[in-house]
């Protein structure tokens, strides 16, 4: 592919697109341009990536061009005409909207890391110092306790976010009418639901909330960029699996880039970024986090999508469904409308 189109204006939840076309680099040889569509947090570490690829012998002379946003919108947006040969996700119902469209293959998970490129946990971002002495769930609910989550319509990050404040409780041995009663106090104390997990950072660091919900690398990330504040690791947190996929007409040159990104090499970069690598990279020193020798703590629990919410075939519905087309309300779109968010 030879051209790049970039989105104009942001997709509403409706759906609405503008895209606008543009030229490629006239050096590139046809087919020698990969298009990645991928979700916001996404943008700085793939820079790394794509110089490291560029210095292989296969990444030589590849364009790689990236597009980047709030996993949900990304998605619709490649639904709607958006070029992508390689799409990198927050979450895999985006992936499977794609799968419906017929622009991904049905077989996108069976390879060995079942699809996934990146992985972290969701983690509490405070003030330096945390001022307000937050590190539990249950400190998230207290009284006068601000909140900074993205918004579920659009990011795939919010969807993690919830899903381990909702899991908390199951797992600490509440049943789901105690956590849907968490839940409705969790969302009086949101004081923003910014549209991605890029926003919501910005957000924060501009002074919005007490705490922000994020994924660990986004944190790590952002105190390598300059950023005064601190995070923690919950006792009980949930995995998060960003997903990838080519198109069903992807190029030799996209599949040589996803190969890297999931090798060795590939997975020592994502982590000195501040995502939990898939493979064993070795020891790795990783700025801006907590401990930078001992970057990945493991938590006390770990909650999986799989084992815990039956996986996000039934997860993404359950929770997070529109009630549109005849289904029902997922419980925590219920709870968020409840609570005028």
């Amino acid at each position: 592919m030879n051209r790049t189109l970039k989105v104009a204006a942001a997709v509403s939840v409706a759906g609405v697109l503008a895209l606008t076309g543009c030229s490629g680099d006239s050096s590139a040889n046809s087919g020698d341009t990969v298009n990645v569509v991928g979700y916001s947090v996404l943008e700085q570490a793939n820079k790394n990536e794509i110089l490291a690829f560029n210095d292989t012998d296969a990444g030589k002379d590849v364009d790689i061009k990236g597009t980047y946003g709030a996993s949900g919108d990304q998605s619709r947006a490649v639904a709607a005409g958006l070029d992508a040969d390689e799409v990198h996700l927050s979450l895999e119902p985006d992936v499977t909207r794609l799968v419906d469209a017929g622009i991904v293959p049905k077989d996108w998970k069976d390879n060995d890391t079942n699809g996934i490129c990146t992985q972290s946990v969701v983690v509490f971002v405070v003030q330096k110092g945390n001022p307000k002495g937050i590190s539990t769930w249950s400190d998230l609910v207290e009284p006068g306790i601000g909140i900074v989550t993205p918004n579920p319509a659009s990011s795939g990050s919010a969807k993690w976010n919830l899903l381990a404040a909702y899991g908390s409780v199951i797992a600490d041995g509440g049943d789901e009418a105690a956590a849907k009663d968490y839940m409705t106090k969790f969302f009086g104390n949101v004081a923003a639901l910014p549209d991605s997990g890029r926003d919501a950072t910005t957000a924060f660091t501009g002074g919005t909330g007490d705490v922000l919900l994020s994924y660990e690398n986004e944190a790590i990330l952002a105190r390598q960029s300059g950023q005064d504040f601190d995070y923690i690791v919950p006792d009980t947190t949930l995995r998060i699996d960003n997903p990838c996929a080519l198109s069903t007409d992807a190029s030799k040159p996209a599949q040589d880039f996803l190969d890297f990104q999931k090798s060795e090499e590939g997975q020592k970069l994502y982590a000195e970024t501040g995502y939990r690598p898939l493979v064993d990279v070795g020891d790795v020193t990783v700025e801006g986090a907590n401990d930078p020798a001992n970057a990945f703590p493991e938590p006390q629990t770990l909650l999986t999508i799989d084992d815990d919410f039956g996986g996000w075939d039934e997860a993404n519905g359950k929770f997070f469904g529109d009630g549109t087309d005849g289904e029902p309300m997922g419980i925590l779109t219920q709870v968020q409308a409840d609570a005028g968010q």
